[in-house]
């Protein structure tokens, strides 16, 4: 009947009439055309890293925004269809993901941190967002609000206003964490911190603030000595074991993971009987053996944020014994941080492999195809066939210039070309 009508009222069409109205249902009918007629992209250099080794006389074919293909360089055939960039002596690698950036508090430049090597990034404690980006733009992830007690941390420093929700009550955390989902929330962040931590950014005047002004040339804020912090603890309030759990619980029924912000035994404590996924951060303070043992046991991972905490005294012998103890560490240095580029850190890179004692494969691995793992998004920080073209590259071997790695000479995100120097 429908299909009558339309042939009725078309029968009515002048030609001119009938060739615009066949011109619009076509485009809008089939609005992937244009995007699936994109030139591909071949890149050739001396080397790849495809997120789990570094590889030889390998090149990576780009269409439709994936990775199409990664093989030997002789088996691809001339092609005028296809955009050649030949890297020459160069290291293709996945672009990075951050698992622990503060953009939307701190109002960091998206574009900035892109074309600094990182293409995905985890936003917590800020506003809840479904996820959005990806396809010349940063990947932009969302926790929502921090969950925690009433007048406990970040609230006590920092207010509550999209940055942090208290509950009182398991229920009220079940409810929270339903409605954090719902928004887009793709981690729910919690925090278990007493305050008080020597060395620790909360404790001094390092805590994050609208007065470091970054550096215009790579979005780092300007050094100021360190004050030495308060010994006296606060004791801010803390989630019950009870309500943690009861988020844990809320969470996994969803499919989404935990992080939760420690910092010492306490905390600590807390996290590792209600189940946690995840640590936000190295603690600062000295975490006794028997409890990182228990957590490495319970497959608890942690994201590194060395290089904010650098200062406290906790965090070397934390980040050796964790590794020898079989504990995973994924990459996360806290963009938005006073002293903290706005991209790839490779500070914290240095401390991995400094402090944690990991060679430096697995700290590339855990910047990228361990990070997209942990995301429940396992192609993403990976080059093989399906994944996103999501792609930095740098002049020279990443083993003896790992410095470069902060400044990309070719930046790709979701197959665009957002910076290419060569």
């Amino acid at each position: 009947m429908l299909q009558q009508i339309i042939i009725h009222i078309f029968s009515g069409f002048s030609v001119r009439a009938k060739y615009f109205f066949l011109t619009a249902f076509i485009f809008t009918a089939f609005p992937c055309v244009a995007a699936e007629v994109s030139t591909p992209i071949l890149l050739h250099a001396a080397r790849v890293f495809d997120g789990h080794e570094i590889r030889t006389n390998v090149s990576v074919l780009i269409k439709n925004g994936q990775v199409a293909q990664i093989a030997p360089r002789e088996s691809f055939n001339a092609n005028n269809n296809v955009k050649i960039i030949d890297l020459g002596d160069a290291t293709i690698l996945p672009g990075f993901i951050e698992l622990h950036a503060h953009l939307s508090y701190q109002n960091v430049s998206a574009n900035t941190v892109l074309r600094h090597g990182i293409t995905t990034i985890r936003d917590l404690g800020g506003p809840v967002h479904k996820p959005y980006g990806g396809t010349g733009s940063l990947r932009v992830l969302t926790s929502g609000p921090i969950i925690t007690a009433p007048q406990g941390y970040p609230i006590v420093k920092l207010g509550a206003t999209d940055i942090a929700v208290a509950v009182s009550t398991p229920e009220e955390a079940r409810q929270t964490v339903r409605n954090l989902i719902e928004a887009g929330a793709v981690v729910i962040k919690i925090a278990l911190e007493p305050g008080g931590e020597a060395g620790a950014p909360w404790s001094s005047h390092h805590g994050h603030t609208h007065h470091d002004q970054p550096d215009k040339a790579h979005g780092q804020a300007h050094h100021q000595p360190a004050h030495k912090a308060s010994h006296a603890k606060p004791k801010w309030p803390l989630l019950s074991e009870e309500t943690a759990k009861a988020i844990v619980d809320e969470a996994h029924k969803n499919n989404r993971k935990v992080s939760a912000h420690v910092a010492e035994v306490t905390g600590v404590e807390i996290a590792i009987n209600a189940g946690i996924d995840e640590w936000a951060h190295i603690p600062c303070d000295l975490i006794p053996e028997p409890l990182l043992k228990q957590a490495v046991s319970k497959n608890v991972k942690i994201v590194s944020t060395i290089d904010t905490l650098s200062k406290c005294a906790g965090v070397a012998p934390n980040a050796a014994t964790w590794t020898a103890l079989g504990g995973e560490f994924l990459y996360g240095a806290e963009i938005a941080h006073p002293d903290i580029p706005w991209g790839i850190d490779v500070q914290e890179l240095m401390y991995l492999m400094q402090m944690a004692r990991m060679e430096l494969v697995d700290v590339l691995r855990a910047a990228t195809s361990k990070a997209g793992q942990h995301l429940g998004m396992p192609l993403l920080g990976t080059l093989q066939s399906g994944s996103p073209a999501d792609i930095i590259a740098i002049k020279g071997n990443p083993m003896h210039s790992l410095k470069h790695l902060e400044y990309p000479d070719l930046v790709i995100s979701g197959g665009e070309i957002i910076v290419n120097h060569f």
